[in-house]
């Protein structure tokens, strides 16, 4: 398939007073035309730094990108001056954020919102940008579009909002979305039809999206391949049937075991949570960063980072347990898979 975004050993971090924060470190992915990928992991892997990356959203004065390309329609995307990420943001990618009233103008109506996006990158009229929005909000399946096109945020319930903010990414018809837990703040019901939506847009209108989420839920629900991220690094990489089916990480291991199961005697199954907590990213371990929680972790683990092994074209983990010298790396990937 043909690549639309590549990020290639990016390496983000903040200065604080207490030091700098290695956000992120080393990280590659990339999202072909046409399909979802998920990045997936805990609060603090690195996730969200990585999508404000791309999207050029970074505080300048506290930042610091130290190397790392990110290639979109073959341009690093990290050249661009801010006037020319201007040109890009909306028009070619589009970010749908996590909490929809705080990215909504609480004192704009959404149809003047979701206009503004059309009147920068577009040269439509006025009458043909506000068909446009009406279009847009049927799109998402808003009902009353003429009603809602002149309620404020504070008027609509959270889903609705979200899919004001869904209607605000595709208005210039994106070449990729950027969806930063777009379902986090929303009820199960909610979430699900958000979801379904996400799924059906993505597929009729042929548009790639980066969805960014702690929850393998969704991951199993849209996307088809996955990049599992911990401690500012990308551990395990793949497709959803591969991950699901074949997981080679421990972390992805304990990820899945933390997923609630049904038996089929209706009993649900203990969750088994993932001891320990993630490293100090003012000062980020040499070797795996997963080692001090891992119950595999072998010497070699804290010492050094472990290469990407590829168990298939697509399937690839950052695991000493894949090396030949491992101790029975078969028994412990079994043990680990059953968990």
């Amino acid at each position: 398939m043909e690549r639309l975004l590549e990020v290639e050993d990016l390496h983000v971090s903040f200065k604080t007073y207490g030091g700098e924060v290695q956000a992120v470190r080393g990280v590659n992915f990339h999202v072909n035309k046409g399909e979802v990928l998920a990045i997936v992991g805990e609060s603090g892997s690195g996730k969200s730094v990585t999508a404000k990356t791309i999207m050029g959203l970074l505080p300048k004065k506290v930042s610091r990108i130290s190397s790392g390309v990110v290639t979109f329609e073959e341009d690093d995307l990290l050249t661009y001056s801010k006037k020319e990420m201007q040109k890009v943001k909306g028009s070619k990618i589009s970010l749908i954020s996590q909490d929809p009233m705080t990215s909504l103008n609480p004192t704009m109506k959404i149809g003047h919102q979701i206009d503004e996006s059309l009147k920068l990158h577009t040269d439509l009229s006025k009458m043909e940008r506000k068909s446009r929005v009406l279009e847009l909000l049927t799109l998402v399946g808003i009902p009353n579009v003429e009603e809602r096109y002149s309620q404020y945020p504070h008027e609509l319930s959270g889903g609705m909002r979200q899919r004001v903010l869904i209607a605000v990414a595709l208005a210039c018809e994106p070449q990729l979305i950027i969806a930063d837990e777009p379902t986090t703040a929303l009820d199960v019901t909610i979430q699900a039809q958000i979801l379904d939506l996400l799924k059906d847009l993505q597929q009729r209108l042929d548009t790639s999206i980066l969805i960014i989420t702690h929850d393998l839920g969704v991951v199993a629900e849209v996307a088809q391949r996955v990049a599992v991220m911990y401690a500012g690094v990308v551990v395990e990489s793949g497709s959803v049937e591969e991950i699901f089916a074949n997981p080679n990480h421990p972390y992805t291991w304990g990820l899945l075991g933390s997923i609630p199961k049904q038996r089929q005697d209706g009993a649900r199954e203990r969750l088994i949570p993932i001891e320990g907590t993630p490293p100090d990213l003012f000062s980020p371990p040499k070797g795996c960063p997963f080692a001090a929680r891992c119950e595999y972790a072998m010497d070699i683990c804290v010492e050094k980072m472990p290469d990407s092994t590829y168990l298939t074209t697509d399937h690839a983990s950052k695991c000493w347990l894949n090396d030949s010298r491992a101790k029975k790396p078969k028994e412990v990937a079994m043990a680990g898979r059953s968990r």
